[in-house]
């Protein structure tokens, strides 16, 4: 059997993008019309898309999909969750990892469901910031945990390809809610992301 490759895109949102990437090319003095860049605009215009579809995600909907009532109050971790992400001022990607915890209050949630979380909301332009604090909110809006905590380490390609040209930086942004602005908690839930328990 022939291998068929399936993808849907708006075909609307794809051509207008593609007239604006072969317009971008001639702009940068390229001639889109050349072999090798004949089907680059319809390639961005594709990849854009998907690099940005969390704009069609909703994450209240996924954690609800999976919500089980679980009288547990312990800590619940999923660290080293892979993200991409695209910085919105420069339009170059960021990534790394994501380390989240919550500890119920009555309600738990797929483990899998936290993972895609985080990429509803980084499948979108953004900041680090404002990416660590969002994922923190909505687990606190649709659980009503006890607690959140929330540790994003990412590279940033703005930073590594242009700008100060270091490569080597890591940026690392946090989030504490609840039981989690206690030292004692905090303290635990930093500890344990930095072990290697397996």
């Amino acid at each position: 059997m022939a291998y068929k490759k399936v993808e849907q895109f708006d075909e609307q949102i794809t051509l207008a993008l593609q007239e604006n990437y072969k317009n971008l090319l001639s702009l940068l003095g390229e001639d889109p019309n050349r072999e090798g860049l004949l089907k680059t605009p319809e390639r961005m215009a594709k990849s854009m898309q998907y690099l940005t579809q969390g704009y069609s995600m909703n994450a209240e909907n996924i954690l609800s999909s999976a919500k089980f009532h679980e009288p547990i109050s312990k800590m619940i971790i999923v660290k080293d969750i892979e993200l991409y992400s695209m910085c919105e001022h420069h339009m170059l990607p960021f990534f790394g990892k994501a380390h989240i915890a919550y500890i119920p209050n009555g309600w738990i949630t797929g483990l899998s469901k936290i993972a895609r979380v985080v990429d509803v909301y980084a499948r979108r332009l953004q900041v680090q910031e404002r990416l660590t604090t969002q994922i923190l909110e909505v687990i606190k809006k649709t659980l009503k945990p006890l607690g959140v905590a929330v540790v994003i380490e990412a590279s940033h390609l703005c930073m590594m390809m242009r700008g100060v040209q270091k490569q080597n930086s890591v940026t690392t942004t946090s989030a504490f809610f609840g039981e989690f602005e206690k030292n004692e908690t905090r303290s635990e839930f930093i500890r344990l992301i930095g072990s290697s328990l397996h």
